[in-house]
Order: C-alpha cells, then sequence, then structure tokens
C-alpha cells in the first residue's frame, strides 16, 4: 500500500491497487467495494467494465500525460483539506462614556481611534493592557440616534456588546473578523 502526505494528517491517498493493462471488471469491483476511484494512464477498458463501472457508480479517469495525473490528485486531495482561518483585526474604539439602557444593557459610547467598527463583528474588550472578554460580538453599533453597519476611524459611536456589561470608561474595543488562508 502506498500512502502520500500532503502535509495535512486528515487528508491521505491510498493506492489499493495498481497494475499494467486495460482496466478489468475485477478493477471496478475493487474500486465499488473500497469506494474509490479508478485512474488509468493510456488505457481503457475492456470488455463490460464500462457497464459495470456505471452500474456500480465508480467514476474513471482516463489520462495521457503523466502531469496531468498528479495535477488532477494534487488538486483534489487539497481540496478535500480543511480550511485554516486567520485573524484578519477591523479596527478599534476607545470607550469615553458608559450609558445605561433598559432595553440593550451597557452601551459604550466610543470614539474610533482605528480602522473600522462594523456591527455583527466579533469583538474583544481591553483594559488596562489585559483581554478582559474575548468572544463578544457587536450587536448594536448607533452614530448619534441612527443604527449604523460600520462607523470610520475619528468618529463617536454607541456599541453594545450583548448581554456584556462590564465596560467602563478607559477600555478598548478590538473587532476583528475570520478569514480563510489561502491554500498552497
Amino acid at each position: 500500500m502506498l500512502a502520500i502526505d500532503i502535509g495535512d494528517e486528515n487528508v491521505l491517498l491510498r493506492v489499493i491497487h495498481r497494475g499494467v493493462g486495460a482496466i478489468t471488471e475485477n478493477d471496478v469491483s475493487l474500486a465499488a467495494a473500497s469506494d474509490a476511484l479508478i485512474i488509468g494512464f493510456n488505457v481503457r477498458p475492456e470488455g463490460k467494465s464500462r457497464e459495470l463501472a456505471d452500474r456500480e457508480d465508480v467514476e474513471i479517469r482516463f489520462y495521457n500525460v503523466i502531469y496531468g495525473v498528479i495535477d488532477d490528485i494534487e488538486s483534489s486531495l487539497k481540496g478535500l483539506r480543511k480550511a485554516e482561518y486567520e485573524e484578519v483585526e477591523l479596527g478599534a474604539a476607545e470607550v469615553r462614556d458608559v450609558f445605561r439602557s433598559s432595553k440593550f444593557g451597557n452601551i459604550a459610547g466610543c470614539m474610533v481611534t482605528t480602522g473600522e467598527i462594523k456591527r455583527k463583528a466579533k469583538a474583544r474588550l481591553i483594559r488596562d493592557g489585559a483581554v478582559v472578554k474575548a468572544d463578544l460580538s457587536v450587536d448594536t453599533l448607533r452614530r448619534f440616534k441612527d443604527d449604523a453597519t460600520e462607523v470610520r476611524e475619528g468618529c463617536e459611536c454607541g456599541i453594545g456588546l450583548g448581554s456584556f456589561n462590564d465596560i467602563k470608561v478607559g477600555d478598548i474595543i478590538v473587532t476583528f473578523e475570520l478569514r480563510e488562508k489561502a491554500l498552497d
């Protein structure tokens, strides 16, 4: 048995049979039993192998150039990888005042100091250089009396962090989003 590692322990290529000559009914039966596909290089199926493959729902791929096989297998395996995400900071806002609301809880009156603050973005609260709470989200975002979807650097806004109410003057609210990393 041959195993090839592409840098992800969750994706593994296994060659369960290899041979020379046309693709036979035995090859198709083995692929069906193993839930595999058949790769043919400069060959064709013999006899009723094609009909059996159609009945058993076995995929057969044919190639004439070896680089086509390699590229196709590599891209298929990379497509099976789990997505990796990286955190991208959107902006930060300094809490200048805290307003109490019976409907929304505590609302942070803020000045956006860098980037932009977006409603529904993930957020963390920083107090005296230490993270107080990391798994927050911007539930409400207001500019004066109007709802806003985003507020840019240099503008004032009101930020509601859902049911989290431990907000104090001088805290920093940092917003970020998770973006999928491009795979090699």
